[in-house]
């Protein structure tokens, strides 16, 4: 199975001068629990999550107006849409992140593949070691 088959198309994205409250706007339009932040090109260059809002700015006594680029994951990971679920899994794995941005031949923003829409097409193994491989070791500080 390709990673196209199971990604959400044409995520909504915010650009990194973004406020963190223009972004958990999207998101809370969008139901959804992270944005990917391109360049003008379209190119991702992080991720912004709503975890990422609440303990980079909110927790911190930062106000709405925080840019993005302040609170977003930098190191985002990317696959590409005819790269193998597996393969997408593994690399999750490998960076503990639970969300990969997909990227066209060109490296524009296509897509984003999460632990969920994983979950819905694998099978119970797949998803329980999925999450368990992600979830090892994760850095909490104790917020959220």
């Amino acid at each position: 199975m390709q990673v196209q088959e199971i990604m959400t198309s044409n995520p909504t994205c915010c650009g990194p001068d973004a406020s963190v409250q223009e972004a958990a706007k999207l998101m809370d339009d969008k139901s959804v629990g992270s944005i990917p932040v391109v360049n003008d090109a379209g190119a991702p260059i992080g991720i912004v999550t709503d975890r990422d809002i609440c303990c980079g700015a909110v927790a911190q006594g930062k106000d709405g107006d925080t840019r993005v680029s302040d609170v977003m994951s930098k190191d985002v990971l990317t696959t590409a849409p005819d790269d193998d679920v597996e393969d997408c899994c593994n690399k999750m794995e490998e960076k503990q992140v639970r969300r990969a941005v997909v990227t066209d031949s060109a490296g524009k923003c296509c897509g984003i593949v999460a632990q969920a829409d994983v979950a819905r097409e694998a099978g119970g193994n797949e998803t329980a070691e999925l999450v368990q491989k992600i979830s090892r070791d994760e850095k909490t500080s104790g917020c959220c």
